[in-house]
């Protein structure tokens, strides 16, 4: 459990998770560089927001991290290094088969995106929360394994009675809780959340972000809570990376984002939030002509970075 500062924990100053120079490319024909040389560390305790358009590589980021990309995916660089808080480190490449499989339940879980449709929907929930257990605590019996169902259930705010229903007997923000009550059965370390209230409305998206702060809390994990909204990370996020194209384009904590963006798609992202009174220039920084110059400028770069023969004038061509 971490100590808390004014309601919020206190984000510890070492590492739990740091990646590094990290690489994945589909090898199609030709191949395409989805995530390009990623460097990020999350600290122990720390909400690290990671956000970005759709199709940047954030999702790719994230299963590549965890072990979990399918081919034609592949990681062509760099390493992801879990620090664990029994004082030992782990290099996530060299784990495999069980050890692979273990882990990610144990130190590392994941809520996946449109995770409240992955319930198997001809098992109770019941079932399908004890299979972790079975799975991973083989030595737990079957009484302590129903009464930490009950306890998970409970911890996301949900009646322990549901343990019997079906899912589609719960609304879409149960299940989503029963994902997250799955994901934190086994107390990860660190818990990745790739879009957990995309398919929500407003006020159930509220009770979820609520709950997950006060669970961190709580149980003082670290999380990578990956969106393309901004202004929602700005609220629940100690650091925000930005990513685009594959690559982080700018860190900060949420403060400095918000109030002194430095990127023109930072900029960008930004100015296309409206405000909650409906007048202009909450989250605008800049004209849009000069937000569309400075984008244009940062894209050709981007291309020319990926293709030096883009990036030629016709000058030089002739």
């Amino acid at each position: 459990m971490t100590a808390t500062t004014a309601g919020r924990p206190v984000v510890g100053t070492h590492p739990v998770l740091e990646i590094e120079d990290f690489s994945v490319t589909y090898l199609v024909d030709p191949p395409v560089p989805a995530v390009q040389h990623v460097d990020l560390v999350l600290r122990r305790g720390e909400i690290l927001g990671l956000a970005g358009e759709s199709g940047c590589g954030k999702s790719t980021l994230a299963y590549g991290v965890t072990r979990l990309l399918k081919p034609p995916a592949a990681i062509t660089s760099g390493r992801a290094l879990f620090h664990s808080r029994e004082g030992y480190a782990v290099d996530l490449s060299s784990l495999h088969g069980e050890d692979l499989r273990a882990f990610r339940w144990d130190k590392v879980a994941m809520v996946f995106q449109g995770a409240m449709n992955s319930l198997n929907p001809v098992l109770t929930i019941r079932s399908q929360l004890e299979d972790v257990f079975t799975t991973h605590r083989p030595q737990m019996s079957r009484a302590e394994r129903r009464a930490r169902c009950g306890e998970l259930l409970e911890r996301v705010g949900v009646d322990a009675a549901r343990l019997g229903a079906y899912p589609h007997e719960l609304s879409g923000g149960m299940r989503q809780r029963v994902m997250i009550a799955m994901a934190l059965a086994l107390e990860p370390q660190v818990l990745v959340m790739d879009e957990p209230t995309t398919a929500l409305d407003v006020v159930v998206q509220r009770e979820i972000l609520r709950e997950i702060t006060r669970l961190r809390a709580e149980l003082g994990f670290a999380v990578v809570f990956i969106t393309h909204d901004l202004p929602l990370l700005l609220e629940i996020s100690d650091r925000i990376a930005v990513m685009r194209a594959g690559r982080i384009v700018e860190q900060a904590d949420a403060v400095t984002l918000y109030t002194d963006p430095q990127h023109p798609y930072t900029r960008r992202l930004l100015a296309s939030f409206p405000s909650l009174t409906g007048d202009r220039g909450d989250f605008v920084r800049a004209s849009d002509a000069d937000l569309a110059d400075e984008l244009l400028e940062e894209t050709v770069q981007v291309v020319a970075d990926d293709d030096p023969a883009a990036g030629t004038s016709e000058e030089e061509t002739a």
